[in-house]
């Protein structure tokens, strides 16, 4: 039968352990002494490897870009109906369509601002997985300025089309311009939060290149809004127009 020294031979209470080598190194070295488990045995403590933080999954792996997905996806389904609405009632109605054409000069230069600042979130997106964060921050702030004159310039166009003749009570037609264009104009100030938060939080450096579900979350709900205020320009601004 072979003897326990000679299989393990630190369990010899008389060898004893060797203070300079693996795991039998001395509590003074970084490691405590080993085990006593009884007469003649001793056993070295377990060896544990601490390594860095788990940081989640990020990109399209992740559970929050996919909750996120389902956000826009039911959103979009929400503006295809009000749109929807407004061809239905159009192709309905005995009377021109819409009664008061909306102006086009607000309306375009809002949708060259929105083009502007989608284009600047996907740098900012581009520079983080780069593990650049001046460059995010620059990019989410520059559109965070946009989106604001955005909505700026879509209280002065509510102003000048209230003024002109276009109000919500204004037959169907006046009622779903406000409708619609008030609802993407709540989307975009939900979106300007996300992009506010996440812009501060760049800046504090909770974002990496490893790192940065937030950062996309936000950017892909903006870019969302952005394609949604195409399609209510289109259907609103530009097909009256061709009529």
């Amino acid at each position: 039968m072979v003897a326990a020294d000679e299989v393990m031979p630190w369990t010899s209470s008389a060898r004893g352990p060797d203070p300079s080598t693996g795991p039998q190194r001395s509590l003074c070295n970084g490691q405590p002494p080993p085990l006593d488990v009884g007469p003649g045995r001793r056993y070295p403590w377990p060896r544990r490897e601490f390594g860095a933080l788990p940081v989640g999954a990020s990109g399209r792996r992740s559970v929050g870009w996919w909750g996120m997905a389902a956000v826009v996806t039911t959103e979009g389904a929400f503006f295809a109906y009000l749109l929807f609405s407004y061809f239905y009632l159009s192709s309905m109605s005995v009377n021109p369509w819409p009664a008061t054409v909306p102006k086009l000069p607000l309306p375009i230069l809002n949708t060259c601002l929105l083009l502007l600042s989608s284009g600047f979130v996907w740098w900012g997106e581009r520079g983080i997985s780069r593990d650049r964060r001046g460059r995010a921050a620059a990019g989410y702030g520059i559109a965070i300025a946009l989106g604001i004159a955005f909505l700026v310039l879509q209280g002065v166009e509510y102003y000048r089309e209230f003024t002109g003749g276009l109000t919500p009570t204004h037959e169907a037609s006046g009622s779903l311009f406000y409708t619609i264009t008030a609802f993407h104009g709540a989307h975009v100030f939900v979106g300007l939060v996300m992009l506010a938060v996440v812009f501060v939080r760049t800046l504090i450096g909770h974002f990496g290149a490893e790192r940065h579900i937030a950062l996309s979350n936000a950017a892909l709900y903006w870019h969302f809004v952005d394609a949604v205020w195409l399609a209510v320009f289109t259907t609103l601004y530009i097909t009256p127009h061709l009529r």
